[in-house]
C-alpha cells in the first residue's frame, strides 16, 4: 500500500523513530498508526509513546473549585498569543465557573446561559470568535464531587487565578479536618501535574491499555529465545513496573520521593485521625492529543524519495 509523507511524518514525532523505520512500520500494519507504534516498540525502536501525541494546540485550561466540587475546562485559540489576552482569559473563568454549576459536563456547559447574557456559552465563544479575531473552541470539560472531604486543585505557571497550561483536580474524600485534607491535595494534584499517571490505582488502568502493554512486552521476551515460562515471568515483572510508573498510588511522591503517594497518603491518615481516600483526579495540559497544523512537507517526501 502506499504510504504518505505525512503518515510518516507523524509517526516520527510520536516515536522518535527514524524516517524509514516508521515508513516500514506503517507498511506492515496497512498505515495503522497505533500499530505501527507497537510494531517498533516491539523492535525496540521506540520509546513507549504516550498515546495522546504532541502537545501543539494554544489556549488555556480553567479551573473552577467550590469545596466538595470542582469542574476544569480546556478553551482552544490558533496563538498563544490569546491566551494573554484579557478577553479570552475571561471567557475561559466565566466558562468553568459554569461548568461547576452543571457538574463539568461539557455539552450541558456549551448549552448553558452564559454569565451575564441572555445567550448559551456556546454563543457567546462565537461572538468572541468575532471581537478577537481568532477562531477559539470549547475542546472538553470534566467535574468531580465528594459527599465528605475536598476537591483540591493545581494550575501549573498559572497565568492568573485558576487559569494555566495544565490544570489538575483531585477528589480526596475525608471527614478530617478539611484544611489539612485540602493541603495534602493539593500537593497531590501537582504531583499529577508532573508525572501524569493514567489511573489512581493499578486496577483502575484502562484494561486496553494494560493489554496492549502486555502484549508488547511479550512480543519483546519471545525475541529473547527463552521458554515460555520464563518469559511469562519476565512480561509479568515488566507488567509490575508499568503499572507502578502509571498508577498514582504506586509512583514515587514529587514533594517526597522516598515514599509513594500512597504511604504519604497513609501518613496523613495517621496524623489527622482519620481514613484519607483519592477518590479520582482529572488532568487537562492545553493540546494534549491535538497536532498543529503543517503543511511542509517538502523536505520528508524529498528524503522518501531518495530512500534516505
Amino acid at each position: 500500500m502506499s504510504i504518505s509523507a505525512t503518515q510518516v511524518k507523524e509517526l516520527r514525532e510520536k516515536t522518535g523513530a527514524g524516517m524509514m523505520d516508521c515508513k516500514k512500520a506503517l507498511m506492515e500494519n496497512d498505515g495503522d498508526m497505533e500499530a505501527a507504534i507497537d510494531w517498533l516498540r516491539t523492535k525496540g525502536l521506540a520509546k513507549a509513546a504516550k498515546k495522546a501525541g504532541r502537545v501543539a494546540s494554544e489556549g488555556l485550561v480553567g479551573v473552577a473549585t467550590d469545596g466538595a466540587k470542582s469542574a476544569i475546562v480546556e478553551i482552544n485559540s490558533e496563538t498563544d498569543f490569546v491566551a494573554r489576552n484579557d478577553g479570552f482569559q475571561k471567557l475561559v473563568r466565566d466558562i468553568a465557573e459554569t461548568a461547576l454549576t452543571v457538574g463539568g459536563d461539557r455539552d450541558a456547559t456549551a448549552a448553558a446561559t452564559y454569565p451575564g447574557k441572555s445567550h448559551s456559552v456556546d454563543d457567546e465563544l462565537r461572538e468572541q470568535i468575532a471581537t478577537i479575531g481568532e477562531n477559539m473552541t470549547f475542546r472538553r470539560a470534566a467535574g468531580l464531587a465528594v459527599d465528605a472531604g475536598v476537591i483540591s486543585s493545581y494550575v501549573h505557571n498559572a497565568i492568573a487565578p485558576g487559569l494555566g497550561k495544565i490544570g489538575v483536580i483531585v477528589a480526596m474524600e475525608s471527614t478530617g479536618d478539611a484544611e489539612a485534607v485540602n493541603a495534602l491535595g493539593r500537593q497531590i494534584a501537582m504531583h499529577v501535574a508532573a508525572s501524569n499517571p493514567l489511573a489512581v490505582t493499578p486496577d483502575e488502568v484502562d484494561a486496553d491499555v494494560a493489554a496492549r502493554e502486555r502484549a508488547v512486552y511479550s512480543e519483546q521476551a519471545r525475541e529473547s529465545g527463552k521458554p515460555e515460562n520464563i518469559i511469562e515471568k519476565m512480561v509479568e515483572g515488566r507488567m509490575r513496573k508499568f503499572f507502578e510508573e502509571v498508577a498514582l498510588l504506586k509512583q514515587p511522591f514529587v514533594v517526597d520521593p522516598d515514599n509513594t503517594v500512597e504511604k504519604a497518603v497513609e501518613a496523613a491518615s495517621k496524623e489527622i485521625g482519620a481514613p484519607i481516600k483519592v477518590a479520582g483526579f482529572v488532568r487537562f495540559e492545553v493540546g494534549e492529543g491535538v497536532d498543529k497544523k503543517d503543511d511542509d512537507f517538502a523536505a520528508e517526501v524529498q528524503a522518501m524519495a531518495g530512500g534516505n
